[in-house]
């Protein structure tokens, strides 16, 4: 049995957070970004190492496969005991361009990365099926706060007492960031599941990049939900923190789970609580296709 507690939630500058990602905190915000390096961002749960696998096919091909996704693609913010520092594993990447991914809410990103105008890839997922996900990822990781039951979970969710704070917050100031910064690209987790290969023609040509049809058919066929969750690099599987017997760190990957847990009452309370939070009309999210 694991004797280490897990984290207590706290507030960060107005962010919830917990340890794990704050006490590394002065050596994130002094990260040295490249003009090419690519952050992927996204709020937990959202296609996070699915966009991380996809990158590093388009760049680097079947390069050694005995490297796991998370030492391709450190996430920069961790800072943690059994892991390591993922700002020391972003610095000592030795490729060009360095893959990153980051949790962060917008705010929070390094001043560097806009310094250096690095592109950067977001990754969106509709609220209903973000918080499915991550109250499994949360019964699973001991590194994260206990999540309770399902019913106080999702209340927690709507009150952005989530580690990285609230999902409404996130991706809405993300989006927002677009108006500014034209090195972003923003994707959603549902358009990557309903037409992978579209997805990657737009990632592409955001990233200057002409893969040939052959390989982009073998990228396709990799990223698919099912060969990654196979894929003991790309899986998690081999990270000492997750306890696989409680669930995968890849469960399913669908869209339209949520219908598994809300109940009808817990849904329009979410549907009431959504419409007054999200008030960009044009960002719009898709709970089926």
């Amino acid at each position: 049995m694991d004797a280490t507690p897990r984290p207590e939630l706290f507030d960060f500058h107005g962010v919830s957070m917990i340890k794990y990602f704050t006490d590394n905190w002065e050596n994130i915000q002094k990260f040295q970004a490249r003009p090419d390096d690519i952050l992927i961002a996204t709020y937990p749960k959202a296609g996070t190492t699915w966009v991380s696998n996809v990158l590093d096919l388009l760049y680097f091909g079947q390069r050694e496969k005995n490297i796991p996704i998370y030492e391709r693609v450190p996430f920069m913010e961790l800072f943690h005991p059994q892991v390591g520092s993922g700002t020391q594993y972003a610095d000592e990447l030795p490729t060009s361009p360095r893959l990153i991914k980051t949790h962060l809410p917008v705010q929070f990103v390094p001043k560097s990365f806009w310094e250096q105008n690095s592109r950067m890839v977001y990754v969106a997922r509709n609220a209903k099926d973000s918080v499915v996900s991550f109250f499994h990822f949360d019964r699973m990781n001991k590194s994260q706060p206990e999540p309770g039951d399902w019913s106080s979970y999702l209340q927690r969710f709507k009150q952005g007492k989530m580690v990285f704070g609230s999902w409404y917050d996130h991706v809405n100031n993300w989006w927002k960031k677009r108006e500014t910064y034209s090195n972003l690209h923003y994707m959603f987790y549902e358009d990557m599941l309903e037409d992978t290969g579209r997805e990657i023609d737009k990632l592409c040509s955001f990233l200057g990049l002409t893969p040939s049809a052959q390989e982009k058919t073998r990228i396709v066929g990799d990223v698919q939900f099912d060969n990654m969750r196979k894929d003991e690099m790309v899986n998690y599987s081999t990270v000492p923190i997750l306890d696989f017997k409680i669930s995968p760190f890849m469960r399913k990957g669908k869209v339209g789970d949520w219908k598994n847990h809300f109940t009808v009452a817990q849904n329009e309370e979410f549907d009431e609580d959504y419409r007054r939070e999200m008030k960009d009309p044009t960002l719009q999210f898709r709970t089926a296709i």
